[in-house]
């Protein structure tokens, strides 16, 4: 997939979503299939009493740490530092792919097996090496990450990159990348073959390892990656070379604040109580190294916004992606068109390029489940409310909305004219015919029939029988 897209153009969610909605069948089952996830993890927050204690003690650690986050970047780093690791900081992007490749490079590192990591993907960091003259083959090791590579896809979720596939789906493309069987979409066999494909990789020479990170601790100078697979200790302690991507609000001040993240991540994201691999990468094997790259791209910006650094404190657990009802029927892939989709997208995507992202906090009910299912509390639907107002004041509505806007406001405002245009709408309803309303430019029309219209609205029905002069004496 292309990473040289104009920033000019706006990401239009609805048309994006387009492509995904042609297929009932993957529709369905993403909306079932994160829905799933959803409600286990309602068993589990609600299977712990101190859930909500738990979630007010996440949020403010986050909101301490980020209102200190100088100093804990110098403690974490001055204690990684004496554990025998070598912190380098990016400003952007493109110092933390330099970075890393002159690690590669003055050491004559032709691969790289790479554990999950939305950085990364944020960075573009595998286009950038993958291009001459670089030329480092990069593998990545997570199974839907990897599934997502072979199809030259970007990851449509933040937990499980290829949840918007089916198993056949899976089978195709590793018949036609990997040499497996195409029709053969057992589970299992996917999963081996997949392991068998990748596992040569970690044992190759001039071969480095990567792992993203969850958490960064202050205290200890720790790295802690969360996984349920196992590639990252593998990526991490196989080659001769460890380096490690991590946003500078990942860092945490203590071990003990540690405990309560890791009780809330995967009960979040899986509704599984822990995950499978909780491990911490604290110092070089003897013979090897170990680099830390702390990364800003455009996260300090971010945190003195006073409006939006709240979405600083997400630590990536998808929750609510999905609870999301917008998201679950769109998919992610390309309808947000950024690394991070669903509503933490829609608050995240524009403090890089307001204009491109603009039209995605239209995308929205305002239903402020994410809000009340976020771990750590970000309070995400009223930001994406907030974008919408710094939409409007920077002039960055889509002209279309900008008109109906201002049609809407002027019926608002009159309630002679909004009561005489409701009363004309229902019998326009029934004789306007179907080009009116569903053409291209009422995209909410598409997959959609309006409901029959009420024989009478709600202000007929009162003046009828709830009058003041029909009102009954107190």
């Amino acid at each position: 997939m292309s990473k040289t897209v104009s920033k000019t153009i706006r990401i239009d969610h609805a048309k994006a979503a387009g492509a995904f909605l042609q297929k009932p069948n993957h529709v369905a089952f993403h909306d079932r299939r994160l829905w799933d996830l959803r409600t286990k993890r309602d068993v589990q927050a609600h299977g712990i009493p101190e859930w909500e204690t738990l979630r007010d003690l996440a949020s403010g650690i986050k909101e301490h740490t980020l209102s200190n986050l100088a100093d804990y970047i110098a403690q974490f780093a001055d204690q990684a530092s004496m554990n025998g690791v070598v912190v380098h900081f990016a400003a952007n992007a493109q110092e933390h792919n330099e970075l890393v490749y002159k690690l590669m490079s003055e050491r004559g590192m032709t691969a790289l097996v790479k554990s999950k990591s939305m950085l990364t993907d944020e960075c573009y960091m595998r286009d950038y090496l993958d291009l001459e003259p670089r030329g480092i083959t990069v593998m990545e090791t997570d199974l839907g990450e990897r599934i997502q590579q072979l199809d030259h896809q970007d990851p449509s979720h933040m937990v499980v990159p290829a949840v918007h596939k089916l198993r056949a789906d899976v089978a195709e493309l590793f018949g036609r990348t990997i040499g497996t069987d195409p029709k053969n979409s057992d589970i299992l066999y996917l999963a081996e073959s997949q392991r068998m494909n990748t596992r040569p990789y970690f044992m190759r020479e001039k071969t480095a390892g990567m792992t993203g990170c969850n958490f960064a601790v202050a205290e200890t100078g720790t790295v802690v990656v969360c996984t349920n697979e196992g590639n990252a200790n593998l990526s991490a302690n196989v080659p001769p070379l460890h380096i490690t991507s991590i946003g500078i609000e990942k860092i945490i001040p203590t071990v003990a604040d540690l405990g309560v993240f890791v009780r809330m991540l995967s009960r979040s994201a899986l509704g599984s109580p822990i995950t499978q691999y909780t491990s911490h990468f604290r110092a070089p094997r003897p013979g090897t190294e170990m680099h830390f790259i702390l990364v800003d791209n455009g996260r300090s910006e971010r945190l003195a916004m006073d409006d939006f650094w709240y979405s600083l404190k997400c630590i990536r657990c998808g929750a609510c992606m999905n609870t999301c009802p917008v998201y679950r029927r769109s998919g992610g892939l390309s309808s947000y068109g950024g690394t991070y989709s669903g509503p933490i997208g829609a608050n995240i995507n524009p403090t890089y390029d307001l204009k491109r992202y603009s039209a995605l906090r239209f995308a929205s009910t305002m239903n402020g489940s994410c809000t009340n299912v976020c771990p750590v509390k970000v309070n995400i639907h009223e930001q994406i409310y907030k974008w919408r107002e710094v939409i409007a004041e920077k002039h960055e509505v889509p002209f279309v909305k900008q008109e109906v806007l201002k049609m809407a406001g002027r019926l608002l405002a009159s309630p002679t004219l909004y009561r005489a245009t409701v009363a004309s709408l229902g019998g326009a309803l029934k004789r306007l015919p179907n080009f009116v309303l569903y053409n291209p430019l009422n995209i909410w029309g598409r997959g959609r029939d309006l409901p029959e219209a009420p024989a009478e609205t709600f202000h007929e029905w009162y003046r009828k029988n709830r009058s003041s002069a029909k009102r009954a004496p107190q």
